[in-house]
């Protein structure tokens, strides 16, 4: 019988390490930002990819990111909502605004974070 060190073995699937859901956390801060564009469709899958993948990421640092994007999809969904609810009443306009520069500051400070590879 030959010796199982002369046989080369058969590389397995590579590991997912921090890379790749670094990655993937940029993906959907892109998906985010395109959101504005596209009508939001692209955030509601960028948020299906966070709770798809979380557990890949759970205990990393991209986790922050994953739970801030979430945090992001949710409040920013929920004071749409509101925002255009209220749009006959004058009011609904301002919320819009207010909400839309709060997700773009969520999306560039999680993006810069992101870059620099810190935690958010």
């Amino acid at each position: 019988m030959a010796d199982p060190q002369t046989f080369p073995q058969e590389p397995g699937p590579a590991p997912r390490g921090p890379d790749s859901a670094r990655n993937l956390a940029v993906v959907v801060y892109i998906l985010q930002a395109l959101s504005f564009f596209l009508g939001g469709i692209t955030g509601l899958v960028g948020v299906i990819i966070n709770y798809v993948k979380m557990e890949d990421v759970r205990n990393t640092w991209v986790e922050r990111h994953f739970q801030w994007q979430i945090r992001t999809f949710w409040i920013g969904l929920l004071w749409t909502v509101i925002g255009i609810v209220t749009t006959p009443l004058i009011i609904g306009w301002f919320v819009l605004l207010g909400i839309s520069i709060w997700v773009i500051y969520r999306i560039v400070k999680g993006a810069l974070a992101l870059n620099d590879g810190k935690a958010i």
